[in-house]
């Protein structure tokens, strides 16, 4: 029986092969006018060529790195001030997304990132640019939430925060079409996690759960089609659905252990995010295995929770994925791995609680 809940989903979604096409026509549906090109290094070349063809393109920063760096969001912000721009187009991996997220938030205000990511400054959701989100990854479903996960010196940070949220998403699956086989396969357990996490996180409500189930069958059926053949513009497809989809499913939810585990994996031991949480994954679904998680890989056509980490398991090994201890370097300290695991924030949503000594018995059974 459903009690109550409360579902909100706030971004117009335009999906389908060479939807991208149609940014110009989204824009002025939209109401757009000045736009900066938000990319990493590889898209620049194509996005340089969209501003010179397209006034509407003020401006391009194409200099985002893997994990987004606040000096990136700065940069944006300042961009998109001097241009006058009113929306700021995403382009890329979760990276890209995030930043200009953050710098749509920051730039029509008075202050400087820094200012918001110590929080000496609070964001304004009513008092933004607006985000066009074009993923050219099928895995993280930043387009479609309202978080922002950006570093700062040592410090890696994720803002969750109404300002943040796109206005639009583009999910062309034609634009993921030319990414690295490794690459597919960390952001295809990256939307697997995004699902299963939402899936068994503490605030899960039942919209978020159907969503979530299908997010995890097609990822089963897809990612290993996609990851042996990246032409292959079904899987392709179905993956970018999945990837949205993930994304649907732990907007409101929120992640938990995964994920809180993958901040000092990525941090200290340098996994990208994607790999990171898909180091515990399958370890994950052993713990937080209950009859709610038991329904959904039968739902999935698997037989039980058995079979759904095995079948995490055979994923990264196909991609040989990094998922034992030996895998991080010489002479880890799963204690220490343990306890800074176990501060994050996101390990609260987690519908099994855990000690430091049960963390580390868990990293310690992947040696």
């Amino acid at each position: 029986m459903v009690d109550s809940f409360v579902y909100s989903q706030p971004v117009k979604i335009y999906f389908g092969a060479e939807s991208f096409k149609n940014l110009g026509v989204i824009l002025e549906e939209q109401g757009l006018q000045r736009a900066v090109l938000v990319c990493g290094r590889h898209f620049g070349p194509e996005a340089e060529a969209m501003k010179d063809s397209d006034p509407r393109f003020v401006g391009v920063f194409s200099g985002v790195e893997q994990n987004p760096r606040l000096s990136g969001v700065e940069t944006v912000t300042a961009l998109a001030r001097e241009t006058g721009a009113d929306c700021i187009v995403g382009i890329g991996g979760g990276s890209s997304l995030d930043t200009a997220k953050f710098a749509a938030a920051v730039a029509p205000n008075e202050g400087k990132a820094i200012d918001y990511y110590r929080g000496d400054r609070a964001f304004n959701a009513h008092s933004r640019l607006a985000v066009i989100a074009v993923p050219t990854t099928a895995g993280t479903g930043s387009e479609v939430t309202q978080v922002s996960v950006v570093s700062h010196e040592t410090e890696k940070k994720t803002i969750n925060n109404p300002a943040f949220m796109p206005r639009a998403a583009i999910v062309d699956p034609v634009l993921s079409s030319t990414v690295p086989p490794r690459t597919t396969m960390n952001t295809g357990l990256d939307a697997m996690a995004h699902a299963l996490e939402g899936y068994w996180s503490i605030n899960h409500q039942p919209i978020t759960d159907i969503i979530a189930k299908a997010a995890v069958k097609l990822v089963l059926e897809n990612l290993e089609k996609a990851y042996k053949d990246g032409s292959d513009m079904e899987a392709r497809s179905a993956m970018a659905y999945a990837a949205l989809l993930g994304g649907m499913s732990f907007a409101l939810p929120k992640t938990a252990a995964c994920h809180a585990c993958s901040y000092p994996l990525s941090e200290v031991y340098h996994l990208p995010h994607g790999e990171a949480c898909a180091f515990t994954l399958d370890s994950f679904v052993k713990i937080n295995a209950d009859d709610r998680l038991e329904e959904l890989a039968h739902a999935v056509g698997l037989r039980d929770t058995e079979e759904l980490a095995a079948k995490i398991r055979e994923l990264k090994a196909l991609a040989g994925l990094r998922s034992r201890i030996s895998d991080l370097g010489e002479n880890v300290d799963t204690g220490l791995l343990a306890e800074a695991c176990s501060v994050h924030p996101l390990m609260n949503n987690n519908p099994v609680k855990l000690s430091v000594a049960e963390l580390k018995e868990m990293f310690d059974a992947l040696r």
